[in-house]
């Protein structure tokens, strides 16, 4: 028996070689995993990566792969490739290989790897540095109850993926980290904050990651890099026990996958609330899993192809949103072009006030905690929004959030007339690296952020579901992300319709040619 182990691990070292040439051809989607499972260990090795993760689970539960040797192939993976992409900053193998050895949860992705976003939540006994060196030598003491909740469903940590500082950009570039490059275009930006977890999906290291959204980080890379990516209702999936809100409500954890499927189990996985949430989305009816394939009917859709801040919208981005309308309606649903009317300069004066003001408060505890200043730690965009959220008076911050409660209750007027509304998840494809780092001019970053992700953060402001969808990629090869967005708890239309999509105009089978 052991020799025989033994043997099958070293077919699984053969992986990382075959990832960068080879797999990348005849890739199966993912749904179709049931039709094409191993018959032995070295098929494996060859197309572990042409699985999702819920197909993964399946393959574990018919012992037709263990989870160590399943890790391993992810290690072989991980060599292979990361050097190229530095998506992920954090490593502990030995640490998964432990939590194998105690006896894995029996829930519904039991064996599975699986990797945290190096913000927001934490992992006992790992670095959490939000992206910046002022918390480099971090280390929790505690899960976050998401964190828990992962651990149940049976996922094994094995490391954590880079994100901007504080996830204040639009890509993943940091001193701490450096450039995270998106692998469809090595020069090009994998978008962010969840830029690292995006590019762990799109490359095939894993069939999915976690990440997290608080103006369009889950949602920019997902398109930036060619896969799925969901941003909850507030309130759906816990942030808690450390602190139970980002940016007021702004923020939500969820993850980037490759199939929508397995965007619902692990939803169905996480959500509910926690001891202490201020904030508690509606119980939906059945499981979010039970919707994947379900008949959405015939969606009211609102096509909103205009900026609210009057940015151009480059012509593949408006393509992308074009086609998905044309598609949409040949699946039954009703596309009419109609606009939510947002007064965009009050709203984003007010979503700046709430951010700088939290960023404010992360500064100064840091500096209590160091007993000394903090903001010289920091990057040159991350420094100035830290004086501007100081210098905002309680009254102005207390008026901004109402202003963006008044812009949720124009959303909610609005979404009466529509089950949702389709945009392009970005007004431009995946830009250079640099264009959107934190280390520039503060006024030339928010221009260039404002040019490039003018839809995403609507959504977070008013805490509706939304989701980026690969449906398009550019003549030069790039994936054009288009957004569609439903009603406030209302992930379950969103998951019929992307499933709808999917088996329509399925993207698994692209990948990128690392």
């Amino acid at each position: 028996m052991t020799g025989n182990l033994m043997s099958r691990r070293e077919l699984l070292k053969g992986l990382g070689a075959v990832g960068v040439g080879a797999a990348f051809a005849n890739f199966c989607p993912a749904h179709l995993h049931a039709q094409s499972s191993p018959s032995s260990s070295k098929d494996l090795a060859l197309d572990y990566d042409q699985y999702d993760a819920l197909g993964l689970s399946e393959l574990i539960a018919r012992k037709q792969i263990t989870p160590m040797e399943l890790l391993d192939a992810v290690r072989q993976r991980v060599e292979a490739l990361n050097p190229k992409l530095n998506a992920l900053c954090y490593l502990f193998f030995d640490r998964a290989e432990a939590e194998i050895k105690q006896g894995l949860p029996d829930g519904a992705f039991k064996g599975v790897p699986f990797v945290l976003k190096d913000l927001g939540v934490t992992l006992a006994g790992t670095i959490t540095s939000g992206g910046s060196r002022l918390f480099k030598n971090s280390v929790a003491n505690i899960d976050s109850t998401v964190v828990h909740r992962y651990r149940q469903a049976g996922l094994v940590f094995f490391g954590k993926t880079a994100t901007p500082e504080f996830g204040l950009a639009f890509t993943t570039e940091s001193a701490l980290y450096g450039l995270t490059r998106n692998p469809w275009n090595l020069d090009l930006t994998s978008g962010g904050s969840s830029g690292g977890s995006g590019v762990v999906v799109a490359s095939r290291i894993l069939p999915m990651a976690h990440g997290s959204d608080g103006g369009g980080s889950i949602r920019i890379p997902a398109s930036c890099c060619g896969v799925f990516g969901l941003k909850p209702t507030r309130g759906r999936v816990p942030l808690g026990p450390s602190r139970f809100e980002g940016w007021n409500g702004l923020a939500v954890q969820h993850a980037l996958t490759l199939s929508v499927r397995d965007s619902a189990a692990l939803l169905d996985a996480t959500i509910g609330p926690e001891l202490g949430s201020p904030f508690f989305s509606p119980i939906p009816p059945r499981p979010f899993l039970k919707e994947v394939g379900a008949d959405p009917g015939k969606l009211r859709i609102a096509l909103a192809l205009k900026p609210t801040n009057g940015v151009p919208l480059a012509p593949e981005c408006k393509q992308a949103a074009m086609e998905a309308a044309k598609l949409c309606e040949s699946l039954g649903h009703q596309i009419e072009e109609a606009q939510p009317p947002i007064e965009d300069a009050s709203m984003r004066e007010a979503n700046g006030i709430v951010i700088s003001v939290s960023l404010a408060k992360v500064l100064e505890d840091a500096t209590k905690l160091l007993g000394r200043p903090s903001e010289g730690d920091v990057e040159e965009v991350t420094r100035q929004t830290y004086l501007y959220g100081r210098s905002i008076s309680s009254t102005n911050y207390s008026r901004a959030i109402d202003s963006l409660h008044q812009v949720g209750l124009t959303m909610a007027k609005f979404m009466q007339k529509y089950d949702v509304i389709l945009n392009p998840t970005l007004a431009k494809p995946p830009v250079k690296l640099g264009v959107l780092d934190l280390a520039q001019n503060t006024m030339t970053y928010l221009k260039n952020i404002a040019e490039f992700s003018p839809f995403t953060a609507l959504f977070n402001i008013t805490g509706q579901p939304s989701m980026s969808v690969p449906l398009h990629w550019s003549p030069e090869g790039l994936p054009i992300g288009v957004m569609f967005s439903a009603r406030f708890g209302d992930e379950a239309t969103l998951f019929r319709l992307a499933a709808q999509l999917e088996k329509a105009k399925p993207w698994a089978k692209r990948r990128p040619s690392i």
